[in-house]
């Protein structure tokens, strides 16, 4: 059994963060560890306060965790504030020089869905100029890649050209955007090689959308680790998530969580 790590926020309600992705790992027949950045009081109704850890508890977590447990892939979510970043930029330049092959996912959470803000401005550069050039994927929704590019995205034309400037000066980068709130809901994935593939979505009526960005990298790592190619992947991630949706138990009075486990009882 292979051993994956996650370096996010805790969410009280598991729906996001470190609590979901550990099922999504598991779900995948993969072992996770975690990094907590940030503890979040919320629920399915949102967000209500964030408190971030320090930045030399991420640290010693870290350093922990890979020298006893190195993971085989890395998934990135909540980082909170700029000292958070610059240890985690720290903490992958060293893995990259142990084990540079490892495949890095970067979920860009930098607001909640009710428009808290959940990265600082300074966190923000810092993402930009120094962690991404260590990842390998990020998977932004609409929202997130508009911030990091500083161009308006809005609807379906306006994907490609966004991933092509955010890719721009950054060799090796795949870039998964997600589109679940256009309709019909395509995701866009733009390979290291340049080359763009559509993944078709579908709506589905539901309120159980808590966590989906969440889901999504933490399955595209999986299915990466597990030895899947680029495009098979991000079809696998999303196949994943849409089904995850699709049986997700309704719980909560607000956006609900998704049924992270269903491969185990629907195989």
């Amino acid at each position: 059994m292979q051993t994956v790590l996650t370096i996010a926020g805790f969410d009280p309600s598991s729906g996001a963060g470190v609590t979901a992705d550990l099922m999504v790992f598991a779900a995948h027949g993969l072992f996770g560890t975690s990094c907590i950045t940030s503890l979040t009081v919320q629920s399915t109704l949102g967000v209500e306060a964030s408190h971030p850890l320090s930045a030399e508890t991420v640290r010693d977590t870290l350093d922990c965790l890979y020298d006893d447990l190195p993971p085989a892939g890395i998934k990135i979510g909540m980082l909170a504030t700029a000292t958070i970043v610059a240890t985690v930029v720290d903490f992958l330049t060293r893995v990259r020089s142990l084990t540079p092959r490892i495949p890095v996912v970067l979920d860009p959470v930098l607001r909640s869905t009710s428009g808290r803000e959940l990265l600082s401005r300074e966190g923000l550069t810092l993402l930009r100029t120094r962690l991404l050039p260590l990842v390998d994927w990020i998977t932004p929704n609409l929202a997130e890649l508009s911030l990091l590019t500083g161009l308006p995205v809005t609807t379906r034309d306006d994907l490609p050209r966004a991933a092509q400037a955010l890719q721009r000066t950054l060799h090796g980068l795949n870039i998964l955007a997600t589109a679940g709130h256009l309709n019909p809901p395509d995701d866009l994935l733009l390979t290291d090689t340049g080359a763009f593939h559509w993944l078709p979505g579908e709506h589905i009526p539901t309120t159980s959308t808590h966590g989906t960005g969440c889901t999504l990298s933490s399955a595209l790592l999986s299915r990466l680790v597990l030895g899947d190619e680029p495009h098979d992947a991000a079809q696998a991630a999303k196949h994943y998530t849409t089904q995850a949706i699709r049986t997700a138990p309704g719980l909560g009075h607000g956006h609900g969580p998704l049924n992270h486990l269903w491969p185990l009882r629907h195989p």
